[in-house]
C-alpha cells in the first residue's frame, strides 16, 4: 500500500478541452451534408433537353424546367431529363391496297415530344414512350392510308400518300399521346412478284403499241411523199410535153447532158473503149437528132 506522501509526488498531465472534438465533428458533418446536397440536389439541363421533377409526396410535378442549372431536394425529389430534339423513327409494314395488292412499304417519321406535356407522357408511358406508342399508331395510320389508293396510285401519287399519312398521324399522336410529328416520308415501296411482272408486261405492251403507232405514221408519211412525188413528176412531164410542142431546145439540152455523162464515165474507166460518136450520143449535129426533135 502506497503512502500518502508518494501519491502527492506524482505529476498530473493537463486535460484536453472538451469542446474541440465536438467542433471538428460538426464541421465534418456539415461538410458531408453540403457535399450530399451539392451532389444530389443540383442538376443540369443541357441544350435540347427538358426536366421534370418527381416528388415522393406529391408525384410528378406539372412544371417543366428548361436549360440551365436547377435545385431539387435530395431523396425527396428526383429530376428526369427528356431529349426534346427531333429524332427519326423508321417503320416497315406490309399493307393491302384498294385493289387488293400487297405492298411492302417503309416510312421514316421525324418526331419529338411536346415539352408542355412531358409530365403526362412520363406518368402514362414512361421514358421509352416512343417505343411504346409510335410503332402501333404508325402502322395503323399507314395501313388506313394505303387502303384508300390503288397500287398504281401509290407510285404516281406518292407525295399525296405521304401528306395523308402525315395529317392523320399528326392528329392521332398529338391529341392522344403528346407527340409532335415533324415530317413523314416514304423511303421504300415494293410490290409482289406477280404484280411487278404484270407492270413490266404492261410497259412492254405499251412500248410495242407506241412503236406500231410510229410505224403506221411513218408509212402514212411515206405514202403521202410518194403521192406528192408522183404528182410532181406527172406535172413535170406535162409541162415538158407542152414545152416540146412549142420548142425542142429542152430535148437538145437533155441530149447534151446525157452525152456529157457518158463521156465522163468512159474517161474514168481503166479499159480502152472504141466507140463511135453515135454510140456515145456525142454526134449532136447529126441530122437524126434534128429529125427526133421534129417528131
Amino acid at each position: 500500500r502506497d503512502s500518502p506522501t508518494m501519491n502527492m509526488n506524482v505529476p498530473r498531465l493537463p486535460s484536453a478541452p472538451r469542446g474541440i472534438p465536438t467542433s471538428i465533428a460538426r464541421i465534418l458533418l456539415g461538410a458531408a451534408g453540403a457535399g450530399y446536397l451539392a451532389y444530389n440536389g443540383i442538376y443540369n439541363v443541357q441544350g435540347g433537353q427538358k426536366a421534370v421533377i418527381f416528388n415522393r409526396w406529391g408525384g410528378v410535378k406539372k412544371k417543366v424546367f428548361g436549360e440551365g442549372t436547377h435545385f431539387c431536394w435530395p431523396w425527396l425529389e428526383r429530376a428526369q431529363i427528356f431529349d426534346v430534339r427531333t429524332r427519326p423513327k423508321k417503320m416497315r409494314s406490309i399493307s393491302g391496297t384498294k385493289d387488293l395488292q400487297m405492298v411492302d412499304i417503309e416510312m421514316r417519321v421525324l418526331y419529338r415530344p411536346n415539352p408542355d406535356r412531358l409530365p403526362v407522357i412520363w406518368s402514362r408511358f414512361g421514358t421509352d414512350y416512343d417505343d411504346r406508342v409510335l410503332p402501333s399508331i404508325i402502322s395503323e395510320t399507314l395501313k388506313a392510308a394505303i387502303a384508300q389508293f390503288d397500287a398504281a396510285q401509290l407510285i404516281t401519287k406518292r407525295e399525296e400518300v405521304s401528306k395523308l399519312v402525315r395529317r392523320n398521324l399528326t392528329e392521332r399522336a398529338g391529341m392522344d399521346f403528346g407527340i409532335v410529328i415533324e415530317d413523314v416520308a416514304i423511303t421504300h415501296l415494293g410490290f409482289g412478284r406477280e404484280y411487278t411482272k404484270a407492270i413490266e408486261d404492261k410497259q412492254v405492251a405499251q412500248q410495242e403499241a407506241e412503236r406500231a403507232k410510229f410505224l403506221v405514221q411513218r408509212a402514212l408519211q411515206e405514202k403521202k411523199a410518194m403521192i406528192i412525188q408522183a404528182q410532181g413528176e406527172a406535172r413535170s412531164a406535162e409541162l415538158i410535153g407542152i414545152a416540146l410542142e412549142k420548142d425542142s431546145s429542152y430535148l437538145e439540152l437533155k441530149r447534151l447532158e446525157a452525152a456529157k455523162d457518158i463521156a465522163n464515165n468512159v474517161a474514168r474507166s481503166n479499159n480502152q473503149v472504141y466507140l463511135t460518136s453515135d454510140s456515145l450520143l456525142l454526134n449532136v449535129l447529126d441530122s437524126s437528132a434534128m429529125d427526133l426533135s421534129k417528131k
